[in-house]
């Protein structure tokens, strides 16, 4: 069996077993093909363009529009009354966890296991839709995720293209240390260890070595409300951070931090990261910074609504939907201030496949949908370093296409609707109903 015809058998079962849509055994066809529907989405225009057509020939796009060339012996792939509009992008995932207790399972299960079940998380996460993802972290397998990526790009399982960050890094006892267990088991961290600037330089060259596309910083420790205020302890200094900044760039790559609050959210603006995950509490200055920057805000709404009501007790819930009460007042803030943003849904705590939710919240906190859909294609595939790839339909770009019932700026639940997917002008899902 070849390489190619393996991966194809793959996409059938995993498209079987996962119910619904079957994910079609169809490789990219020598032949140009055409895609039609009754719409499709100018993602930098933000409007509807009707009927929508796109051209595709090998993993390319090379037309799209209301209607587009017919080329000797293109395939026409039939729609119907569908929208068609870039793969979508999920700039924050975990694709080594699942719904369960977090800090259990990755002292449980061995690394062999999360890695098979990453390589499942991702399969659920295209067939969803996301053809393009950030995995921020392995929580403890390493650089199993370079193994996930590289599997997929072999075509040898399905899955996003991906840009990975093996291990996060965290001071000892910092936000992923194995704080909660008995110390004379000696539990490993979730991340791995950098107490100074020479120490994050040397954890990112060996994470580089080891197959990481980008570095994920812990800036902030554990999240608690003070008087309705949140508070989140600074783990790096603004000159730590560019230490890492500098070895970063060194190494042609970026750094992405999780801080929740001040001041450690503003030491990362002030020291130039890429990306602040889950931003909840940001000063006027640390905005006006990502402003200038460019500085992406990632805020995985998702993640803290799901807690609020999924957390382990009643307790436990009530303290999490005060944060994301915070959260979202704080979030409205930062959109009126025109701050950055990019879409990452922080799945893997709860189901993969399902985080087409976090498009819904970002509109129902603030922003208009055209402005979600832009955050999401536009800013995410900057933010990846796919700018130009992947995120629009546009000639030269990737043949990252999806078709959803219905029309996003209408209706943002749509995205929770995909019954089309191709990556790179290869089918990896469609409905019976498509011709």
């Amino acid at each position: 069996m070849t390489q190619a015809s393996g991966w194809w058998r793959v996409v059938v079962v995993a498209g079987i077993a996962s119910g619904g849509m079957l994910a079609a055994a169809e490789p990219a066809p020598p032949h140009p093909m055409v895609l039609r529907a009754a719409h499709l989405i100018d993602v930098e225009a933000g409007r509807v363009v009707t009927p929508g057509e796109v051209l595709i020939e090998g993993e390319r796009i090379t037309a799209a529009g209301a209607s587009v060339p017919r080329p000797a012996g293109a395939e026409l792939v039939e729609l119907g009354d569908t929208t068609l509009l870039p793969g979508l992008i999920d700039a924050h995932v975990h694709l080594f966890l699942h719904p369960g207790a977090e800090d259990l399972q990755t002292v449980q299960e061995s690394v062999p296991q999360r890695t098979l079940l990453a390589l499942l998380a991702a399969r659920d996460d295209v067939m969803a839709g996301f053809t393009a993802e950030r995995d921020m972290g392995t929580e403890g397998a390493g650089s199993a995720d370079s193994a996930v990526r590289n599997a997929i790009d072999a075509g040898q399982f399905p899955g996003p293209r991906l840009r990975v960050s093996g291990n996060a890094i965290d001071i000892l006892g910092g936000h992923e240390d194995a704080i909660a267990f008995n110390p004379a088991q000696h539990v490993f961290s979730n991340a791995t260890y950098a107490n100074s600037a020479d120490e994050l330089v040397a954890a990112i060259r060996g994470q580089h070595k080891e197959g990481s596309d980008f570095v994920k910083i812990y800036q902030t420790g554990p999240d608690t409300m003070v008087r309705g205020v949140l508070h989140a302890p600074p783990q790096y200094t603004p000159a730590q951070l560019r230490a890492a900044i500098d070895e970063a760039a060194r190494l042609g790559t970026t750094v992405s931090v999780h801080a929740t609050a001040e001041p450690g959210a503003g030491y990362a603006a002030e020291a130039g990261v890429a990306s602040i995950e889950h931003a909840i509490q940001l000063s006027d200055e640390t905005m006006r910074l990502m402003r200038q920057r460019r500085i992406y805000a990632v805020p995985t709404l998702t993640w803290y609504e799901y807690f609020s009501t999924h957390s382990p007790s009643a307790a436990e819930n009530k303290a999490a939907a005060e944060i994301f009460d915070y959260k979202v007042k704080e979030f409205r803030r930062q959109v009126a201030a025109g701050v950055p943003m990019a879409v990452g849904s922080d799945v893997g705590p709860f189901a993969h496949g399902t985080q087409a939710r976090e498009f819904e919240l970002m509109v129902q906190y603030g922003m208009r949908p055209a402005a979600v859909l832009q955050a999401d294609l536009l800013n995410g595939a900057k933010l990846l370093g796919w700018d130009g790839q992947i995120g629009q339909l546009k000639p030269g770009f990737y043949a990252d296409v999806i078709a959803v019932a219905g029309n996003p700026l209408d209706d943002m639940s749509a995205l929770g609707r995909v019954s089309f997917v191709m990556k790179g002008g290869a089918i990896v899902k469609r409905s019976p109903a498509a011709r």
